[in-house]
């Protein structure tokens, strides 16, 4: 069975948002590219097939992405040539620059993610889309949690882990430290 897995940039001190809702905390650790982290998110892609996201998050994404170079980012091509999945009840298209529109599934995410992880294929990742993060999290559906720990403080925001979602649940399997001073931590469920 493929593996559904999160990955989702937090501040140190366990936001994933500022406390204006923003997400941009962690561009800003350093003007220069870090190309050892470039390198583990094209491998990284290399093992996807399908990237999720919410609503939100899709909007966000799809100002940048699609027009997104390599020049600009390492991993643009790769990125917007894996299959997109938004889950959305609002959106009735989910375009993609010049590339192929992302698919929409409108209703029960839950039920949607069991039937996707059942299906072949390589695996799955969900990036920001908190909400729908967390009602996975909540039906135990995540299979691995990749966490890029960035070195600033919001001081308030969204939380990724909350008590309902059982973090202690997790064990770590791999650190990384990056250049930029941003901490990689893999986490398996343990159940």
């Amino acid at each position: 069975m493929r593996k559904l897995i999160v990955e989702e940039w937090v501040s140190l001190d366990g936001y994933v948002t500022d406390r204006e809702g923003k997400l941009d905390f962690f561009t800003q650790l350093s003007p220069e590219q870090n190309t050892y982290s470039d390198q583990e998110q094209l491998r990284f892609l290399q093992t996807l097939d399908t990237i999720l996201l919410g609503r939100r998050t899709y909007e966000l994404f799809v100002d940048f992405w699609p027009t997104a170079t390599t020049d600009q980012e390492a991993i643009a091509d790769q990125l917007n040539e894996t299959k997109k999945i938004v889950f959305s009840n609002t959106l009735s298209r989910a375009p993609w620059g010049k590339w192929p529109d992302a698919a929409i599934i409108s209703g029960e995410a839950v039920q949607a993610v069991q039937h996707l992880k059942s299906l072949p294929g390589k695996n799955m990742v969900l990036w920001g889309s908190i909400s729908l993060a967390q009602a996975l999290m909540k039906e135990n559906l995540i299979d691995e949690y990749r966490i890029q720990l960035c070195p600033v403080l919001t001081a308030g925001g969204r939380r990724l882990f909350t008590s309902e979602m059982q973090p202690e649940n997790l064990k770590l399997v791999e650190t990384r430290q990056y250049d930029t001073g941003t901490v990689f931590l893999n986490y398996q469920p343990v159940f």
